[in-house]
């Protein structure tokens, strides 16, 4: 059985497809790549022109690069409401994200939408490196919560 994992953020830019490739690596590196699909989305669509999504901005690019987190081919896209059925989990990473979420998802009865840092020993929001210029603290705040978020579903998963 695949685990299905979609990161969510207001543009799909920054913060979700940083998420998503160091959720990938972090997977990968545990030798269970197999048994994941992990994407990332938008709440919004101001990334995305004529149907076509923009790449990670570059500075969260270099991020990634830095700590060698292979990144290739990603493009903007936009959550959907059968996004909903498909993924087992909707991480946000901020509560703005989550009310954006909730305006094209509509619900969460299966309690499937988890905001990424309340997995962590700090709840609350991950650091939105558009407005801070923080990519390092956002990167650090992605590592912690993905990390935790692994441990959490493998948990979960070997549980059941």
């Amino acid at each position: 059985m695949t685990i299905r994992v979609l990161f969510v953020c207001h543009g799909n830019i920054c913060r979700s497809p940083m998420a998503e490739f160091i959720f990938k690596k972090i997977i990968n590196d545990r030798g269970m790549s197999d048994a994941f699909e992990i994407n990332s989305a938008a709440t919004s669509d101001e990334e995305i022109w004529n149907g076509v999504g923009n790449p990670i901005y570059p500075p969260a690019l270099e991020q990634l690069r830095l700590h060698d987190i292979p990144c290739n081919g990603h493009r903007a896209t936009q959550i959907t409401e059968s996004d909903y059925k498909y993924y087992d989990y909707l991480i946000y990473m901020d509560k703005m994200n989550y009310r954006n979420m909730m305006r094209i998802i509509q619900k969460d009865p299966l309690g499937k939408c988890l905001r990424l840092m309340d997995l962590t020993e700090k709840p609350g929001d991950v650091s939105d490196p558009w407005y801070t210029g923080n990519f390092e603290k956002t990167f650090s705040d992605l590592m912690s919560g993905c990390t935790a978020l692994a441990d959490y579903i493998i948990g979960k998963s070997k549980n059941s």
